[in-house]
């Protein structure tokens, strides 16, 4: 799809309830990890980066990941995988942006704003989240 019919919108994902200590980073296109961080006291993790949407919606960007003709994440990096060779764990966690609901997109892209997805960075077993993180929540940021 040309480049012309996809619009830029802003993405923040937030990670409640981190691992403590552990580090976090988005995946890079080439697998690397991109903006390293974690947390010191249990306080939200955020990562921004941008997507392309275009009509269907299909999603797009160096970050955006897919699985089948549908599906579409993106790869939260978590312990030795975000570059802490020492971490116990090599994770990484995938955030679904295919089923944001339409009318959200719509705003972001009226508004020019930033869709929040909300996740919890702490597994059942309590140890980091991995595999899908189901979204807490969604919604357009707040300016």
């Amino acid at each position: 799809m040309a480049k012309a019919d996809q619009t830029d919108i802003g993405l923040r994902i937030i990670i409640e309830q981190p691992f403590v200590g552990v580090l976090h980073s988005l995946q890079e296109k080439d697998d690397r990890p991109l903006d390293p961080k974690a947390s010191r006291s249990g306080e939200p993790l955020l990562f921004d980066l941008s997507i392309r949407v275009a009509p269907g919606p299909k999603f797009f960007g160096d970050q955006v990941r897919r699985e089948g003709p549908v599906r579409r994440f993106i790869y939260i990096r978590v312990g030795q995988s975000a570059g802490d060779p020492s971490s116990p764990w090599s994770r990484r966690m995938k955030i679904d942006i295919h089923d944001i609901d339409e009318p959200l997109l719509a705003r972001a892209i009226e508004t020019r704003g930033v869709i929040e997805i909300v996740v919890n960075g702490t597994g059942k077993n309590g140890t980091p989240a991995c595999a899908t993180a189901p979204a807490i929540r969604r919604r357009l940021a707040e300016s």
